[in-house]
């Protein structure tokens, strides 16, 4: 006979919520993390579990996670009653894992079917999200030098390029067709060769560094693709893999980089506060003073629009007016990091209609969504080119003109052929929950955009 869960509901009633409004919590987490299994979850579930059954893996996880965010402090399982769980860690003690041992362990359990399918249904931890102090970045490059020492097999600049090249070829690849193809690729080339590399000896510390740079850029492109796909919680594990290999390369500029993804991240999700924290530590301890223009032009625009998002509507704008003179003293000279390549014209306008979109700036929004669409590449970035098509169509319903609405979400749906990304099927949702009250009146341009993007969304898995 189960015994009743007196400690998960010691934490329930710490919240303040009804087991309804918790229920209706845990589904908010669910959808983000793409837990179909626990969309699902009534009160009837919630009282079941305080009254002693078991709630299976990824419900016990979202369970977790949402009361986590609710209190503002991580909750574990043991609190919850449910100390067996195996994955009873704090997300925030990632940073004290050895990093070749997480990027292992990260790397099989994404080749793992089983495994890859419970990472793909995992909570978003907002909690993993909060870094560690100075102390530990002053620590983290002695912590790789004293790894490999232990390493019998060496490495050397060649393995680095090697790295940087395989890296390349995926970002760019990423960029045309989207995170969810070929993301498998690139993660079984972290486990079998970058890993390897991290865990060898180097003839010179410029040579191990040069080597974590490389590692750490790699993982940030399988953290990227991975948010693409629409797999955050994985994403977020990746891009808190790469920080810390950045920290160990002491390539601050690169920690910059990732911290302004993980803020980009935050963001999208929701999480408006802990977006800002990541987009401040983006500009701290020289990450955006030591980065060259172009980089401090893209760390500097996302951390415009966690301003936007914080509803500080002045510092937003003066942020918006930094990056375009940062981005307007870029060159595209041989000392500008690869990862970059991407960050034109087209992608500062892209992210300031955003920002302008946040601070509820329709009109503004719109123009620079039209100018980044004039300014893009399309062959090389046909992803984001969809996406933007799709955010400026949502902009023009937005304002009443459904028809203009409907004819940049046409573009959108071109450009999306042969794009695998989760971020093109959330414009096709965007797309259909626009029109879907509108489907009755048998309008010939909304019912074929509206098919179209049901089309999409069948494809793309």
């Amino acid at each position: 006979m189960a015994h009743r869960n007196v400690d998960l509901a010691a934490v329930i009633a710490e919240t303040g919520w009804s087991q309804t409004v918790l229920a209706a919590a845990m589904v908010r987490v669910a959808v983000e993390s793409g837990a179909e299994e626990v969309i699902t979850v009534k009160r009837s579930h919630i009282a079941m579990w305080v009254a002693g059954t078991r709630p299976r893996s990824q419900a016990a996880a979202i369970l977790r996670e949402t009361l986590s965010r609710r209190l503002g402090r991580p909750v574990t399982f043991a609190e919850l009653g449910l100390a067996e769980r195996s994955a009873d860690t704090d997300a925030s003690a990632d940073w004290n894992t050895d990093t070749l041992t997480a990027l292992v362990d990260l790397g099989r359990n994404n080749m793992d079917r089983e495994r890859r399918r419970l990472l793909a249904g995992a909570a978003y931890s907002v909690g993993g999200l909060a870094l560690p102090g100075d102390s530990w970045w002053d620590a983290a490059p002695q912590r790789a030098r004293s790894r490999s020492l232990r390493a019998t097999h060496s490495v050397g600049e060649s393995e680095a390029r090697a790295v940087r090249e395989m890296t390349e070829f995926f970002a760019r690849r990423d960029q045309r067709h989207g995170g969810i193809d070929g993301r498998t690729a690139l993660c079984q080339y972290i486990v079998d060769d970058v890993a390897r590399y991290v865990g060898g000896s180097f003839g010179s510390e410029r040579t191990r560094q040069a080597l974590y740079s490389a590692a750490a850029e790699a993982v940030y492109v399988a953290g990227w693709m991975s948010f693409d796909a629409s797999q955050h919680e994985l994403a977020r594990r990746y891009f808190s893999l790469a920080l810390k290999l950045a920290a160990e390369a002491e390539d601050t500029a690169l920690a910059g980089h990732t911290l302004r993804a993980m803020a980009h991240q935050a963001i999208d999700l929701g999480h408006a506060r802990t977006a800002l924290e990541l987009a401040n530590a983006s500009v701290e301890r020289n990450r955006y003073t030591s980065a060259v223009s172009r980089e401090r032009a893209l760390i500097g625009i996302v951390r415009a629009r966690a301003l936007a998002v914080n509803g500080q509507r002045r510092k937003a704008i003066a942020a918006i007016s930094q990056a375009e003179k940062d981005l307007a003293r870029a060159t595209s000279a041989d000392d500008e990091p690869q990862r970059v390549w991407f960050f034109q014209e087209a992608s500062l306008a892209h992210e300031t209609a955003r920002t302008l979109w946040a601070l509820g700036d329709l009109d503004g929004a719109l123009r620079h969504f039209r100018d980044s669409v004039r300014f893009r590449k399309t062959d090389s970035f046909s992803r984001t080119h969809a996406v933007t098509l799709g955010y400026m169509g949502t902009v023009q319903a937005g304002q009443g003109n459904l028809e203009a609405a409907c004819q940049t979400w046409s573009l959108a749906l071109d450009a999306m052929d042969g794009v695998q990304s989760g971020r093109t099927r959330d414009a096709a949702l965007t797309m259909r929950a626009v029109l879907s009250p509108f489907r009755a009146r048998g309008i010939p341009s909304l019912s074929e955009v509206d098919a179209r993007a049901s089309a999409v969304l069948q494809r793309v898995t």
